[in-house]
C-alpha cells in the first residue's frame, strides 16, 4: 500500500501543483502534467519502472530487427551470414535475459528466506519475553492464604 500524497492521477493537489508550476516556471507545470498523464506507466516504484523500461527496450529491439533485415547489401552470402549471426546473438541475448530473470528470482527468494528467519527470531524472542513477564507477574502477586479465603 502506497502512502504517497502525490499520486499520478487528477486530484486537487496535483492540479494545484501543476497550475503553480506553470505560473512560476512553465517547465515545472509541464513536468507535473506529464507525471499526471504518464506516471501510471511507471507504477510509482523503481521495480515497476525498470520492468516498463525493459518491456519498451524489447519492443524497440523487435522493431529495429525488422527494419534491419530489409537493408540488404546485395551480396547474398553476406546477407545470409549476417542473418545467421543476428539470430545467434538474439538467442544469446534471450538466454542471458532468462539467466538474469532467474537470478533476480533467486535473490527474491533469498531475501524472503532471510526476512522469514529474522521474523521467526523476533517472534521467538517476543514469546520468551512475554513468557518471562507472565512468570514475573505470577511470582510478584501475593498469594492468599486458604484460611483467609475460607472466612469470606
Amino acid at each position: 500500500m502506497s502512502t504517497a500524497i502525490i499520486k499520478p492521477h487528477w486530484s486537487p493537489i496535483n492540479i494545484a501543483l501543476m497550475v503553480l508550476g506553470f505560473v512560476f516556471f512553465w517547465p515545472l507545470g509541464l513536468a507535473m502534467l506529464a507525471y499526471i498523464l504518464w506516471g501510471e506507466h511507471y507504477g510509482g516504484t523503481g521495480e515497476k519502472a525498470e520492468k516498463w523500461m525493459n518491456k519498451q527496450k524489447c519492443k524497440m529491439g523487435r522493431k529495429r530487427g525488422r527494419y534491419g533485415r530489409h537493408s540488404a547489401t546485395g551480396n547474398a552470402a553476406f546477407d545470409e551470414y549476417r542473418e545467421a549471426e543476428i539470430r545467434r546473438l538474439e538467442e544469446e541475448r534471450m538466454r542471458l535475459e532468462q539467466e538474469r530473470s532467474d537470478f533476480e528470482e533467486f535473490l527474491r527468494s533469498l531475501h524472503m528466506a532471510r526476512d522469514r528467519e529474522e521474523f521467526d527470531r523476533f517472534k521467538s524472542a517476543h514469546k520468551a519475553k512475554s513468557f518471562s513477564e507472565d512468570n514475573a507477574d505470577e511470582v510478584s502477586k501475593p498469594k492468599k492464604k486458604k484460611s483467609e479465603s475460607d472466612d469470606e
